[in-house]
């Protein structure tokens, strides 16, 4: 696993092999099973997380008592709450694997300690951080500008691999639509 470290850090740093060798060294390897329930929505997030394998969901509850799936996360994918804003620090969602995952977990409270330790992380961080904010941008001004087929389809172009790794109640949520229609559409289009 500690490969796919070294390939990612390469892609966002020009850090020495022996940089990101000091690096790899800190980082602690978690593996959560199918379920595991990284943080409930309402807790104060304590780790950030980066997928190495594996699938988690991302969701909250609504007002009428519904899950809503929100996002999903895989493979080279972090996972970062930013409710430090926020006066009570919660989180509006709930995390949860959606498959055996192994992770690189990160101790909110040590962020700052590693990032003076390797001032090169922060600037990587910081880099990485932008273009997945661009990402998600850009992706919701398409979500909100699609019809339900569009999604679809596009879901079936960028992220395929979601359908067999999911509940299809759950992608149809993520997609804003009916579990029946999600299923209509798919047969449509295939």
């Amino acid at each position: 696993m500690k490969d796919i470290l070294y390939k990612y850090m390469s892609r966002w740093t020009t850090l020495s092999k022996e940089d990101q060798q000091a690096i790899v060294n800190e980082i602690r390897l978690e593996e959560f099973s199918k379920g595991t329930v990284l943080f409930n929505q309402g807790d104060i997030p304590t780790a950030c997380y980066f997928i190495l394998k594996g699938c988690v969901r991302q969701y909250s509850i609504d007002a009428d008592g519904r899950e809503v799936t929100s996002n999903f996360y895989t493979e080279e994918q972090a996972i970062a709450i930013f409710s430090h804003h926020k006066q009570d620090k919660s989180s509006d969602y709930t995390f949860v694997c959606a498959e055996d995952s192994v992770m690189v977990v990160g101790a909110l409270d040590k962020e700052q300690d590693m990032y003076t330790k390797h001032p090169q992380l922060e600037s990587m961080t910081r880099r990485m951080m932008e273009e997945n904010f661009s990402q998600v941008q850009d992706e919701f001004a398409a979500f909100i500008a699609s019809s339900p087929e569009e999604r679809v389809k596009t879901l079936l172009m960028k992220r395929r691999s979601l359908i067999d790794r999911v509940p299809q109640h759950q992608l149809a949520s993520y997609l804003g639509i009916t579990p029946e229609s999600l299923s209509r559409i798919k047969k449509r289009i295939q």
